[in-house]
């Protein structure tokens, strides 16, 4: 990945800020002397610190407003409207400002700050803490190609990024921003499964994890549809068919797939509030 020349700042130094500053600095995207960070918080500010050794982190956001020339707003949805109050009379037009918080469409963003303002909202998921994540990101009117670019590099840096309207980012957060947590109950009841069978509670977890792991990396490298894989380990009569019948008859597929078309719901209603 190619080095480019802009200086990062992060408003927020939490898991996620840190997990994308880490990113850029692993990737060789950009050198730790051109990142930033503010917090009020000393332990989020210390821990940055620690995690990214050499960047200048602070308690003031002008600290960041001052030097960066991309802003990456890493704070939670309930703290978006204080922080953009705190920060609109600084922001110019060299900043382009990238959203990571949930819920909080463009119009919304704009509507607290200077008129032209370039923005950019994205939507990740927590795997980008282990460099594995899966985001999309939305362009505001006035944002650039460049600036498009200049995000795909970010995010790319802690996994996939791709570029989607923003009226798909609610299903997006449906997805793969609520997805995890509906993987974690199925590597759960599997575990549990093994472990009503007699496997020792431990050993289960593992094997339940890395069996969905395997899976999933056998859905992204062979280019086989899930429905061609799972033909593949379904013999007439066999063990995988008795287990696909007991998730028919309990509507288990189902349920997950409405699991994303409530989470997606949700992440509307809360954009609209």
């Amino acid at each position: 990945m190619a080095e480019f020349s802009k200086t990062i700042g992060f408003i927020g130094a939490g898991r996620m800020a840190t997990a994308l500053a880490r990113g850029c600095v692993q990737s060789k995207l950009v050198p730790v002397a051109r990142l930033l960070a503010a917090d009020p918080v000393p332990a989020s500010r210390q821990a940055f610190s620690q995690e990214i050794a050499g960047a200048e982190v602070g308690e003031s956001n002008e600290l960041v407003l001052g030097r960066a020339d991309i802003v990456v707003l890493a704070v939670k949805p309930q703290m978006m409207a204080t922080v953009l109050s705190e920060i609109q009379s600084l922001v110019t037009g060299k900043h382009l400002l990238v959203s990571i918080a949930a819920g909080i469409p463009l119009a919304r963003l704009a509507q607290a700050l200077p008129a032209g303002t370039r923005l950019i909202r994205v939507m990740p998921n927590t795997p980008c803490l282990i460099g594995e994540g899966a985001s999309c990101f939305s362009r505001g009117p006035t944002a650039t190609a460049e600036d498009s670019q200049c995000v795909r590099q970010i995010l790319a840096s802690v996994g996939i990024a791709h570029e989607v309207p923003e009226h798909l980012l609610d299903a997006v957060t449906g997805l793969s921003g609520s997805g995890p947590a509906f993987l974690y109950r199925v590597i759960e009841s599997m575990a549990e499964g093994g472990v009503v069978m007699g496997i020792p509670p431990e050993l289960a977890l593992e094997l339940a994890a890395k069996t969905a792991l395997g899976a999933a990396k056998m859905v992204l490298s062979t280019g086989k549809s899930p429905v061609e894989l799972r033909e593949q380990v379904t013999s007439p009569g066999g063990t995988t068919v008795a287990g696909l019948e007991t998730l028919a008859r309990l509507h288990g597929a189902e349920a997950f797939r409405e699991a994303v078309v409530s989470a997606t719901k949700r992440s509307a209603e809360l954009g609209r509030g």
